[in-house]
């Protein structure tokens, strides 16, 4: 299985660093309370100074959005929504030891954090590009929608769109779940120095990788990709 992101998403956002982590034997049993408690503790931190929206994490992603036609403030990206929910309710719901780890880091760095149910996916090719208008997206509700012509999406190779929006809204049909065995984890930055040597997006997925390790007898791989290094090959 592959993962990339299309040329002309990098053409389009130079400023995109871009990094991913896969993973197999993870459970829904973990008790990762405390990592939780850490990370969602730096963000709210951070949120004592600011809003999410002042955060330059978010600002760029914001910019991002309205360079894509989209309203910044009614369609958010990941990040920007978790941590307007932690600011306003002090914590975050509690989904599933994965994405709980995975929203609590996304939080702490202000950067967007998409956990996918590897098995859940279609291959061989998953790639972030924009859509044609005939993928299919289906909610968390079970509901099909097709994203817009040029919307930015994640599709697999049987024309399924793992997300609405790029980093707006993630698909039901891969979300991690009781049954998730193998996982694919994409972090996505577009501030300066997001994707420098020791900055952020390399930063996340060594805790992510960490984390996990921690938790589950898994060695995860990692990789920060560019555009001339845009594809990470995963599973068996």
């Amino acid at each position: 299985m592959r993962f990339r992101h299309a040329g002309t998403i990098w053409s389009a956002h130079p400023e995109l660093s871009a990094g991913v982590l896969y993973a197999s034997g993870v459970a829904g049993d973990a008790d990762v309370g405390a990592g939780v408690a850490e990370y969602t503790g730096r963000a709210l931190a951070r949120l004592a100074d600011a809003t999410e929206g002042q955060l330059p994490e978010v600002l760029a992603w914001r910019r991002a959005f309205a360079r894509m036609g989209l309203k910044p403030t009614q369609y958010r990206c990941a990040s920007e929504s978790l941590l307007r929910r932690l600011r306003k309710e002090r914590a975050l719901p509690s989904i599933h030891p994965v994405v709980d780890l995975c929203n609590a880091v996304s939080v702490a760095y202000g950067v967007p954090v998409a956990a996918l149910d590897a098995d859940r996916i279609a291959g061989p090719l998953l790639e972030v590009r924009h859509a044609r208008g005939d993928e299919h997206y289906t909610t968390f509700g079970g509901e099909t929608e097709h994203p817009a012509v040029g919307e930015v999406t994640f599709v697999d190779s049987e024309g399924r769109a793992h997300a609405r929006r790029w980093t707006n809204r993630q698909s039901g049909h891969s979300a991690v779940g009781p049954h998730t065995a193998r996982i694919l984890v994409v972090v996505e930055a577009m501030h300066e120095g997001g994707g420098d040597e020791a900055e952020t997006v390399p930063e996340m997925l060594k805790t992510l990788a960490e984390e996990l390790a921690a938790h589950w007898r898994t060695d995860p791989r990692t990789a920060v990709l560019s555009a001339s290094a845009p594809e990470f090959t995963f599973g068996s």
